[in-house]
This record gives C-alpha cells, structure tokens and sequence, in this order.
C-alpha cells in the first residue's frame, strides 16, 4: 500500500510540473489570442484521447443520452475555463494565474452540492470561505491594480473548471468513459475556437507552432498523471501535492521572466495552500475521496 502510495505522489507531483510546463510553454508561444492558444492545447488532446479509444477497441459513443446535456454543460464551462486561464497566464504572473486556477478543487465542492446533492459540512465551507478571501489577496480588487482585470479572469477560469469537473464526476458516477470525456470536450473546444480564429486570426510562425504543441503536450502530460496517480492512491492521500503546481510555477517564472510576485500574492498563496491542506487532512480523517 505504501508503495501505491508513493507512486500516486509521484505521478501527481509530475502531473503539477507539466502543468507549469504547459504555462511556461503557453506564455513562450508569445502574443497570440488566447483562443488560437487553445485550439492547438484542445488538438493535442483530442489526438491523445481517440488514440486511447482506439486501443481499448471501444465504440465512440456516449452510453447514456440522458448524459448528453452533461457533456455539453461540462465542455461548455471546460472551454470557458481554458480561455480565461491561458488569458491569466499572458497577462498574469505565472504563479498567480495557476494558484488562481488551484482554486477549482473548492468550486468542485460548491457545485457537486448542485450537481450531485453531496453535502457541504460547515467545515467545508470555511475552507471554501477561507480560499476565496486567499484569492482577494491575489486579485487585489483595487482601481489600482492594473491586472484586476486578468486577476477576475483567471478567477473565473478557476470557477468554471470546478464546475466542469463536478461536471466529469457525475458523468463518471453515469458510467461514462474518461477518454471519451476528453474527446467530446476536446473536438467541442475547438469547433468553439474556429469561428472567432476566423474572425481575427493572427498568423503564426513555426517557433510558435512549436511551442503551442509543447503546450498540448505538457497538458496532456499533466492530465495523463493525474489520471494515473489517482489509480495507484485515492484523493484524500495524495491531493495536497497537487499545490506544488504553484511553486513550480513560480521558479519558472523568475528563472525565465524575472517575475517576482509581490506581497500580497505570497499572503494569497499562504492561505489558499492553508485552505486546501486543512481541507486534505479533514477529507483524510473522514474517509472521504
């Protein structure tokens, strides 16, 4: 069991590092539209998740059509939470715009009560509470700010895939497959991307192609060691490495922008961290996933 474990904490905190990677590579591939960004990410990932349809020799199809408007609601709030983030990640400090996007795991709470009626504890929703005032620190919600604007974004990226993943745990409990998940989403982001590439695309050059499918890549790195490191050890053992994702991200920052974040940041990481830490130890203690 303790080897399972430390695979599972392995796997997730390779999972954390491709997702720096897959900013990292995200704000390399340089000015170009958020949703071009995200048409290449979705592409990469569509390839990987057929190619696993195909070897499980499975059919393409979704087993319930009572599922259906699940898939649309989670594709919908998935292709918006990929917007918003990768729009963070442009205009926001690395470590900001993904400890921003950590704040899903909360999110998933709130709308698995609407979703899936699981209770809500007041514990639970003093973690909650306690995250989003984390969050405050980090958008410093002034005139001021000059990235207000990015900081709101990013906090609705954050928002919108914990709805998209309280989304993929009922589709889960349904019965439904997790590449065909991926799929569906993946083939719906990017029909989404097409009509405003056209509208404004801005041409891209070969480093930049390069570095969109180092973006997909890495996320579709990311995504597989989650996957995996949620098969060798369950949520409440492993979940709290998920946050090293932040500290990542922040020595990438510095090494390859400069990017220092300031005061107010570090308070927002501290108790965002503290908020999801506490909440892991109570899920532990309660036997809960």
């Amino acid at each position: 069991m303790a080897n399972q474990r430390n695979r599972g904490i392995i796997c997730i905190i390779l999972s954390s590092l491709s997702f720096a990677f897959m900013a990292l590579f995200l704000r390399m591939a340089g000015d170009l539209p958020s949703i071009e960004k995200s048409f290449f990410r979705n592409l990469v990932s569509a390839v990987f998740a057929f190619i696993m349809l195909v070897r499980s020799k499975e059919r393409f199809h979704i087993r319930k059509k009572e599922n259906l408007y699940l898939f649309i609601l989670r594709s919908l709030a998935g292709t918006l939470g990929i917007f918003c983030n990768f729009y963070a990640v442009d205009h926001l400090l690395l470590s900001d715009a993904s400890c921003l996007n950590k704040l899903s795991p909360f999110f998933v709470i709130v709308f698995s009560y609407f979703l899936l009626r699981e209770k809500i504890t007041l514990f639970q929703s003093g973690c909650v509470a306690a995250a989003f005032i984390g969050s405050l620190f980090i958008i410093k919600p002034s005139f001021a700010s000059s990235s207000l604007g990015a900081s709101v974004i990013g906090f609705l990226g954050g928002m919108s895939a914990g709805f998209a993943y309280a989304c993929v745990r009922k589709l889960g409990v349904r019965g439904e497959r997790g590449p065909m998940i991926v799929l569906f989403f993946s083939l719906f982001s990017m029909i989404a991307c097409i009509p405003f590439m056209i509208a404004d695309f801005h041409p891209i050059s070969g480093q930049q192609i390069v570095f969109l499918l180092l973006t997909g890549l890495a996320a579709a790195g990311g995504q597989f060691g989650i996957t995996a490191a949620y098969t060798y050890a369950p949520a409440r053992e492993i979940s709290v490495y998920d946050y090293s994702q932040i500290m990542f991200s922040a020595i990438m920052g510095f090494f390859f922008f400069g990017q220092v974040p300031d005061g107010w940041s570090f308070v927002g990481y501290i108790v965002i961290v503290i908020a999801g830490v506490t909440m892991f130890f109570y899920n532990k203690k309660h036997g809960g996933d």
